[in-house]
């Protein structure tokens, strides 16, 4: 048997990872500004994460969502202290796509609605509903063809009242990433956010909020959704939550009612990933990452700004797009190559950094120097 060649790689294979670095076969060391899709967020092989994984993996791995789950609880426990939404309520699933799927499910069940209002360039996943809402005809099989999801264009308040006036009694909920990662860094703005939620609150409509991918604290502030000053029904999550470890979750407002059956899940919760989950959110608060996040993170854009062959810089904190001409997109492969420094893309032309939330001054200006040094060959 060989694997399904979906796909696209590079020609490196990672044995060994350390904070911010990674080593290949032949240990060349690479630093790493990418996290394998914004996942890393406290660093690669963080010795209190190794510590906890170990320690749970020695007394129990799985068991089923039938019996009391303590770590759970504590888990849930301290997201809300350190996401600030104590009043929410966590369900815990595997994956992003799997979160922003229960959200939809949610949304439909507590207002008995099936219309859903995602954004142009949006990415919410691969499962069923989650792919439906995401803006790429591509990775939407037929089956998953439905006239339920309605987009519309990112950041237009004008259109997003006339959807609400057209047909607001019918909208079961309005999900959008309040940084859209795959569509390039782009950034939701504060008067955008709180119109979704004055209409959603107006017909009775859920707020979903995105935070796969630019929540976590990449942002500078747990969920990126938190600078608008409103709060969303519902908050996804995944990708930095377990540092590697496969988990993802919902933070559910109280005005939604669990009934026993609602949703459900066989591995979501396992005590392996809930004992990540907390290691993750301890080190976050513990060494205070997302002031990190924020301080190297505007150190960076503000240095990139004054690239001048970069057309455009947008980020929040730690998730960050460069903007370049398309003539020199090979830049990103060759940082990879040439500098051995992991940067992600969107479209052929955007570069993404989404490092760790410890990364250091010194790293960003190893990336800086070794950008300007790319830039300055054309």
């Amino acid at each position: 048997m060989k694997l399904f060649d979906v796909y696209p790689v590079n020609a490196i294979e990672i044995q060994k990872g350390q904070g911010s670095y990674v080593f290949d076969a032949n240990g060349t060391k690479y630093l790493d500004l990418y996290g394998g899709h914004a996942v890393i967020s406290i660093g690669h092989t963080n010795p209190h994460y190794v510590n906890r994984l170990t320690e749970q993996l020695q007394n129990l791995g799985f068991y089923s969502n039938s019996i009391e789950i303590p770590i759970q609880k504590q888990l849930a426990s301290l997201l809300g202290e350190v996401s600030g939404k104590t009043n929410y309520q966590l369900f815990l699933c595997n994956s992003g796509a799997e979160a922003n799927e229960n959200a939809l499910k949610l949304a439909s069940f507590y207002n008995n609605r099936k219309k859903i209002v995602a954004f142009k360039n949006a990415f919410h996943g691969r499962t069923s509903l989650a792919v439906a809402a995401t803006d790429n005809p591509k990775i939407v099989a037929p089956v998953n063809e439905t006239d339920n999801v309605v987009f519309l264009p990112f950041n237009d308040e004008t259109a997003l009242e006339k959807a609400f006036a057209d047909f607001g009694n019918e909208i079961s909920s309005v999900i959008i990433e309040s940084i859209q990662g795959v569509g390039g860094i782009q950034l939701a703005t504060d008067f955008f956010l709180q119109k979704i939620r004055t209409l959603t609150t107006q017909y009775n409509a859920v707020f979903i909020a995105d935070e796969v991918q630019c929540g976590y604290g990449r942002s500078g502030k747990f969920y990126a959704q938190d600078y608008s000053g409103v709060e969303a029904d519902i908050y996804t999550m995944a990708k930095g939550m377990g540092n590697g470890f496969p988990i993802g979750g919902i933070s559910i407002s109280e005005k939604f009612i669990p009934w026993h059956g609602e949703l459900g899940t066989t591995f979501g919760g396992n005590h392996l990933a809930c004992a990540a989950a907390l290691s993750v959110l301890e080190v976050i608060k513990k060494d205070n990452l997302m002031a990190n996040a924020l301080e190297v993170g505007n150190y960076l854009m503000n240095e990139l700004k004054g690239f001048d062959k970069i057309t455009e810089v947008r980020g929040k904190g730690l998730m960050i797009g460069i903007d370049l001409p398309m003539e020199l997109k090979a830049v990103k492969d060759n940082l990879l190559f040439e500098n051995k420094i992991f940067t992600g893309y969107a479209a052929p032309n955007v570069i993404r950094l989404l490092p760790a939330l410890n990364v250091s001054k010194v790293e960003a200006d190893i990336f800086l120097e070794a950008l300007k040094g790319q830039l300055n060959k054309y």
